[in-house]
């Protein structure tokens, strides 16, 4: 997959959520981290639906599902407020399931690709290897 220049990149698993943006060309993507953004883990309404049993033993899929719901709200006024034109987002399988829940169709509309796959803690060439893939 080509990157348009300042595509924006969301790497995110169930805790933490890296930002980057295509600085370089669309035939030489070059990925610089954007400052840090903590999504709020507030929003527990996002995996009200999911309750403590032998299915879901404890609350860590709730948390993981709240941030997510965080994660997606943010990116939603980023998209609304046209902070990027284009995106792709790259999430742990579970999350990235979580997240299509609550995308905004705004950011719908910008959304260049999707990967499942959880890359955070990885390398910005690692990133770049996955998305040159897609």
């Amino acid at each position: 997959m080509q990157l348009a220049h300042g595509t924006v990149v969301a790497v995110v698993d169930g805790e933490i959520l890296n930002l980057y943006r295509n600085t370089g060309t669309e035939a030489e993507p070059k990925l610089t981290a954007m400052p840090d953004v903590d999504p709020s883990g507030d929003n527990k309404s996002a995996g009200s639906r999911h309750q403590s049993s032998s299915a879901n033993p404890d609350g860590g899929r709730l948390e993981e599902d709240s941030f997510a719901a965080a994660t997606a709200e943010l990116l939603n006024k980023r998209a609304l407020n046209n902070k990027f034109d284009h995106i792709v987002v790259i999430a742990a399988p579970k999350t990235l399931g979580e997240l299509r829940k609550h995308w905004h169709k705004a950011l719908e509309a910008k959304l260049a690709g999707e990967l499942a796959k959880d890359l955070t803690g990885h390398s910005i060439a690692d990133i770049e290897a996955a998305i040159a893939k897609l």
